[in-house]
């Protein structure tokens, strides 16, 4: 799964002020990650104090998804490139285990 497939599937529009980083605005609200993505994309959960919302992440060969689960179930899906995703994940804390 790349960056490209997402965005030519989504309507993106970009995050201001955050150069590589994209919000999918026509996804249904409870649309889960897992539905956007292909099943052999490992997504993983995180809680962070910088964030009120549980954050999910999945990386694929150029970037990733960064999506927060509201408490009411609803998600919010970023799309990433390869520095928009590394550096939203530092800025929130989150440091993936590397790939072997």
């Amino acid at each position: 799964m790349t960056l490209d497939q997402l965005t030519s599937r989504w309507q993106c529009r970009p995050i201001r002020n955050c150069p590589g980083r994209f919000v999918i605005s026509d996804a249904p609200p409870d649309l889960s990650p897992s539905d956007l993505l292909e099943p052999d994309i490992p997504i993983r959960e995180f809680q962070t104090p910088s964030a009120r919302d549980v954050i999910v992440v999945a990386q694929f060969t150029d970037g990733g998804l960064i999506s927060y689960k509201r408490i009411d179930g609803t998600y919010l899906h970023t799309l990433n490139t390869a520095e928009g995703f590394d550096r939203k994940l530092a800025q929130l804390g989150i440091a993936l285990p590397s790939e072997d």
